[in-house]
């Protein structure tokens, strides 16, 4: 395979001019490990020689020089016989944090890795996160028990919300260590055990797990691969008596489905009919990747609407931070029930993400055509390879939900497993069992990588369908069964 390589130009167009606030080297070598771990400068790419790289920065041969021994020293550079200085990452694997860690086991470099529906971190985390380190020793003289969050970012979430529709107050902003902590805080303030929530499903299983954990009944609201029926949710949530409803309205996961404001404004009435406290998961709120106008938030259309974000779709896992919006008169309950679970998010990365707001509040014009480009890709294969699987295209979020014809899903995911292939089934994103013929699969890698994993995908669909054929319909046991995967 020929190793990929970056003209001197294009180095010289990504770095810019060089500070002289210090040494020409260590200029040189920081703004290249920035590239590096932003994703400009992709791993595996061969970096210019140090001549050329000297002629296009017009500097001296010795400042590439030492550059690259201080990259070389730290793991942003490999010097490869017959490839010249390629780029890396100091843990020398691509891969590393993209899903495999949700696994009990290390999960091997050639094996693809779809449990989790989530993107590397965007180009210029890593100087938000310096930017960010500028602005932390103002808060190095307190405590750093930040219990509602650091204030400019409350501000920078509530001016979103505001932006997209539902005006908002910082004073309704609650920042969190992630969006499942959000939720558990509000469950833990407004609900009881035994008290029942209406729960979408297929839906996120990790927060229905939070929910029955708690000690929650849950009753399920089916959602269609189109998106919802409003009368069939109107009647379960007059049926159910429930005191909650979770739902994710914006680019459902896994269907990828988006409630428009019509649907929106119906459901919320309902709510209000029943006395049924709307929360609402916009942790993919801000993925939208098709042209089109784009729904208000669900509280605009529920005053009483309690909506948990992330910074985990739109920016970056690593960050752990998210964010409770909620009315007024809430937040002191709210305030009481985290006090039992964390003092606050670390303040760092909530910097971290006040600098990636500032520039982008959703996902960047890059991302969005990454993601398009492998959503459509994955699709396209889908079609030429598993014509009988059935699929919507949605116009945003990061999964196509899969329904097969006739083979079973965890079989499906067993067999794929066999493949190098790491994928959920639809049992997993069920809530009271079901939904044993659909997959969810996340498009978040490459388009080229999405195409071998559909092709690794038919592989196991076929073997599937090979052995139930062979024994006559029933349930086949030759494939490996294996622990059912954490997904995210």
């Amino acid at each position: 395979m020929t190793t990929p390589s970056l003209v001197p130009g294009r180095v010289a167009e990504l770095l810019g001019p060089l500070p002289d606030d210090r040494p020409a080297y260590r200029a040189l070598a920081d703004g290249l490990r920035l590239l590096v771990a932003d994703g400009r400068i992709a791993t595996g790419t061969r970096l210019p020689s140090e001549r050329d790289l000297t002629g296009a920065l017009g500097v001296s041969r010795t400042t590439v020089t030492r550059a690259y021994a201080a990259l070389r020293e730290s793991g942003y550079v490999t010097a490869r016989q017959g490839s010249g200085t390629v780029a890396t990452l100091p843990t020398g694997r691509r891969g590393l944090g993209t899903g495999a860690v949700l696994y009990p086991a290390e999960v091997p470099d050639d094996v693809i890795d779809l449990t989790c529906a989530a993107t590397r971190a965007p180009a210029g985390t890593a100087e938000a996160y310096e930017r960010a380190l500028a602005a932390l020793p103002s808060y190095l003289a307190g405590a750093g028990y930040l219990t509602l969050g650091v204030p400019e970012l409350r501000e920078a979430i509530a001016d979103r919300y505001t932006q997209r529709g539902a005006p908002t107050s910082a004073d309704q902003i609650l920042v969190t260590s992630g969006a499942v902590a959000g939720l558990a805080s509000v469950t833990r303030a407004l609900l009881g055990i035994g008290d029942r929530v209406l729960v979408e499903s297929p839906g996120y299983p990790n927060s229905a797990d939070a929910l029955h954990r708690g000690g929650l009944r849950l009753a399920p609201v089916t959602v269609d691969p189109t998106g919802w029926d409003t009368p069939t949710v109107a009647s379960a949530i007059a049926a159910a008596n429930a005191r909650a409803f979770l739902t994710i309205p914006d680019f459902h996961n896994p269907t990828g489905a988006l409630m428009p404001d019509e649907q929106r404004a119906a459901v919320a009435h309902a709510l209000k009919r029943a006395g049924t406290t709307p929360l609402v998961d916009e942790t993919i709120a801000e993925i939208a990747l098709d042209d089109r106008p784009a729904p208000r938030p669900f509280a605009a259309h529920h005053a009483g609407a309690i909506s948990v974000g992330s910074s985990s779709k739109t920016h970056w896992g690593g960050l752990r931070t998210g964010w409770i919006r909620a009315p007024h008169k809430v937040i002191p309950a709210l305030l009481d029930s985290r006090a039992t679970l964390d003092l606050g998010a670390p303040v760092l990365e909530q910097l971290v993400l006040v600098e990636l707001m500032r520039t982008t509040p959703g996902i960047t014009a890059t991302r969005r055509a990454e993601l398009t480009a492998s959503r459509d890709a994955a699709g396209t294969a889908l079609r030429a390879a598993l014509p009988d699987v059935r699929f919507v295209v949605p116009p945003g979020g990061l999964s196509l939900w899969l329904e097969l014809p006739w083979t079973r899903a965890d079989e499906v995911a067993a067999a794929a497993e066999d493949e190098g292939l790491l994928i959920a089934g639809g049992p997993r994103f069920a809530v009271g069992g079901g939904l044993g013929r659909w997959v969810r699969l996340p498009y978040v890698l490459s388009p080229e990588t999405m195409t071998e994993a559909v092709r690794r995908l038919t592989t196991a669909v076929n073997r599937v369908r090979e052995a139930e054929t062979a024994s006559g319909g029933g349930r086949q046991t030759t494939t490996r069964r294996r622990r059912g995967p954490l997904v995210a």
